[in-house]
């Protein structure tokens, strides 16, 4: 998963490790996604707390989607191509995860906003949702 205040990343994390470039490029390349997605979707949705947005777009090798929160925050998730098992529905139950630790690091006194993510509850909590999805 992948968190990006505008467009620029705080958090990103990978597993396995040996293709994180690659798993950078298609996170910097699914924001430009998230940003065409958003704005077709015009002022109707502006009301919502939350905006998942499903399936960015699909590769030969992954799955790509993408959910903003109301403070145009944008989280990312690639999953491997051949996990058939995981639902849509469970894909947005792991971004409103995603949301609420990313909402108790918000309310940290001690975080400044733009920050890159430093947190071992954050780490645990995506840690643990990651070797769901594997």
């Amino acid at each position: 998963p992948a968190v990006c205040a505008g467009n620029y990343p705080l958090y990103i994390r990978s597993v396995p490790t040996e293709n994180e470039l690659k798993f950078h490029y298609t996170v910097h390349t699914s924001l430009d996604v998230v940003d065409e997605k958003i704005s077709a979707m015009g002022k109707a949705l502006v009301d919502q707390r939350e905006l998942y947005l499903g399936l960015l777009y699909p590769t030969e090798d992954y799955k790509v989607y993408g959910y903003v929160t109301n403070s145009k925050v944008k989280f990312v998730m690639v999953v491997d191509s051949s996990n058939t098992a995981l639902r849509d529905n469970e894909i947005r139950s792991m971004f409103r995860k995603l949301h609420n630790s990313y909402t108790d690091i918000m309310c940290n006194p001690f975080y400044n906003p733009g920050d890159r993510i430093h947190s071992r509850a954050f780490d645990t909590m995506v840690n643990s949702m990651m070797m769901q999805v594997c």
